[in-house]
């Protein structure tokens, strides 16, 4: 199994109210791929309860079966989709961790 772990930093330009808004539509978009998208197990995306010692907004934790299911998942249609209209025009910073369980 393969963990992909995401920390997203949201544009700071972006009102507190957007900031909500976009937060949920991440974690809405990205969390109903399970089922949708092969070889993704499970996916967390963590919105919520951030201390302000954190320097990103946004986590997502995510599993996936193998090397090629997260190959796969990159360029999946679906996952493409979300990356592009909720993730990608907010955020001006990301940083990934992939790593074998």
């Amino acid at each position: 199994m393969v963990k992909h772990i995401i920390l997203w930093t949201l544009n700071p330009e972006l009102s507190e109210e957007k900031k909500t808004e976009v937060k949920k539509g991440i974690k809405e978009g990205l969390e109903q791929l399970v089922g949708k998208v092969p070889g993704l197990i499970d996916v967390k995306v963590n919105i919520d309860g951030r201390l302000d010692s954190s320097n990103c907004d946004v986590m997502l934790d995510s599993t996936l079966e193998s090397t090629e299911a997260l190959k796969a998942y990159a360029t999946h249609p679906e996952h493409v989709a979300v990356a592009n209209t909720k993730v990608r025009p907010y955020t001006v910073q990301r940083t990934c961790l992939d790593y074998t369980v």
